[in-house]
């Protein structure tokens, strides 16, 4: 076999021979903490044998000097540290170093930092709470459903908004969402629709929110941990009529208080059912439902139970069906303006309360034929400006709208090209002149409306929706997921 020691670096491969001077980068180091030490008036660090051969690392040798000797050497405390002490008590700079405020830093805001934000209007969560509380009459409650954190709208701003138009009850899901409203100082009743682990008890009881009860095992926990600590156990039972999801069968619902109504601690506060159908075209599975829970209802009733606020109303139900709204009505995505089914557009104007907002990062005359974004699946038609704006589907912009939606420019549908990105997508900017359509030539930092009205021209959360197989519900909270927000 031929000797290869002596082969220079290059094509045929990098030479065997071990390397004769120059510095390592832990000896490097070494020397640099020696400096600021000295620097500093203290002592220099001590030195650690050199290792490996002539004085280099091998490679298990320096990530042991990088768990032991290095560690830290460049982090922001330390920097930070240094940075501050080369300041004298004057606020003088002897050595040039820059100083950053955090006061000042945090100053800076989220839409500043990157360019793509949400507005959430609270006139529209206003005129959505009272044009419902109109409908559904004076004489009964209205519940503002504020779960996953008012779906993408901010659960405390929204929750107080709707308390201040009409709602008088609150619905989460989750025993945080509940404490989150409770830390906002939100002092309304709190309903969770759904029965939490029994380990959460005393959650419940310091917070004050009432759950959904239809175990009979988390019913008595409950009112023994709650009369443990002289406090009475507020609930509302859960109904199954046929959604087959949580809840005590129609049928049963009086075997079952029977069981738990014993106890001294619980306090029965209301029933509900939820609908599966009130917002399909076809009704009959609806009735039935309604039937059921009517029966239900009926039958405690009978037994002498009070079943405090009856409740089974959600927004297509409490917009369609009057029949149903009995003691109390929850307004879930009616309360940030979406129909909740083509049968209600015409009984009830809702306004939509978010918005998509970005600015544009990058602009470029792509050349005919030459593609855009991942699998270069657009490829660009000449005399038309490519433009960037940073938000992808990570911020919920659904990759399956790739190519598929609008954005509007200074009031102008700009089409959407090539595949959305996690963090960035681009669109189409035409421009060639059309004696029927006005023509924009956008810059860096111009404002793009994703989701939103500019003039006459819009971009709905519903078209989107239409365009996915999927409802507004998904949408807005997966808008949420990055977007700082910001109440108009």
């Amino acid at each position: 076999m031929a000797d290869n020691t002596q082969l220079p670096n290059g094509f045929t491969g990098f030479a065997f021979r071990k390397p004769t001077g120059g510095t390592s980068a832990a000896d490097a180091i070494r020397e640099r903490e020696a400096q600021r030490a000295a620097h500093a008036g203290q002592p220099a660090p001590a030195q650690t044998p050199r290792r490996g051969v002539n004085g280099f690392l091998t490679e298990r040798e320096a990530a042991s000097d990088a768990a032991n000797e290095v560690r830290g050497a460049f982090q922001y405390n330390r920097d930070h540290e240094e940075t501050s002490a080369a300041y004298s008590a004057d606020g003088e700079n002897p050595e040039g170093r820059v100083e950053f405020d955090p006061e000042k830093l945090a100053t800076i805001p989220e839409k500043d930092r990157r360019w793509a934000w949400l507005e959430i209007d609270l006139n529209a969560i206003r005129h959505n709470a009272s044009a419902v509380k109109k409908m559904i009459g004076s004489g009964r409650h209205m519940m503002a459903v504020v779960k996953a954190d008012a779906y993408g709208h901010g659960a405390v701003r929204v929750a107080k908004t709707a308390l201040n138009s009409g709602a008088d009850y609150l619905g989460v899901a989750t025993v945080d969402e509940g404490i989150k409203l409770r830390e906002g100082l939100v002092n309304a009743p709190i309903l969770m629709l759904a029965e939490p682990p029994a380990s959460a008890i005393p959650l419940l009881l310091a917070y004050k929110i009432m759950p959904a009860v239809y175990s009979s095992e988390f019913a008595i926990k409950y009112a023994e941990a709650a009369d443990s600590m002289g406090l009475r156990a507020p609930y509302h039972l859960a109904i199954n009529t046929g959604m087959n999801r949580i809840g005590v069968r129609w049928d049963e619902v009086v075997n079952f208080m029977h069981q738990i109504g014993f106890h001294r601690a619980l306090e029965l506060e209301g029933v509900f059912t939820h609908f599966a159908t009130a917002d399909c075209p076809e009704t009959l599975d609806f009735h039935i439902q309604a039937k059921r829970y009517i029966e239900a209802v009926e039958g405690l009733r009978a037994a002498g139970i009070n079943p405090g606020i009856v409740h089974c109303a959600n927004s297509a139900a409490a917009i369609r069906y009057p029949d149903v709204r009995f003691d109390m009505v929850r307004l879930g995505i009616g309360l940030y303006g979406y129909q909740p089914c083509p049968e209600t557009t015409p009984l009830i104007e809702l306004r939509p309360a978010m918005s998509v907002h970005a600015r544009i990062t990058d602009t470029r005359l792509v050349p005919m034929s030459e593609g855009v974004s991942y699998g270069l699946n657009y490829r660009s038609p000449g005399s038309v400006k490519i433009c960037t704006v940073p938000v992808g589907y990570g911020d919920g912009l659904r990759r399956g709208l790739s190519s598929r939606t609008d954005f509007l420019v200074d009031g102008v549908r700009c089409r959407q090209v090539g595949n959305i990105c996690m963090d960035q997508c681009m669109f189409e900017v035409d421009l060639r002149s059309y004696a029927r359509r006005r023509r924009v030539d956008p810059q860096v930092g111009d404002e793009v409306l994703i989701v939103g009205q500019q003039g006459d021209a819009m971009v709905t959360i519903e078209e989107m929706c239409e365009t996915l197989g999927t409802i507004p519900h998904e949408l807005c909270i997966g808008f949420a997921q990055r977007m700082p927000r910001y109440y108009v």
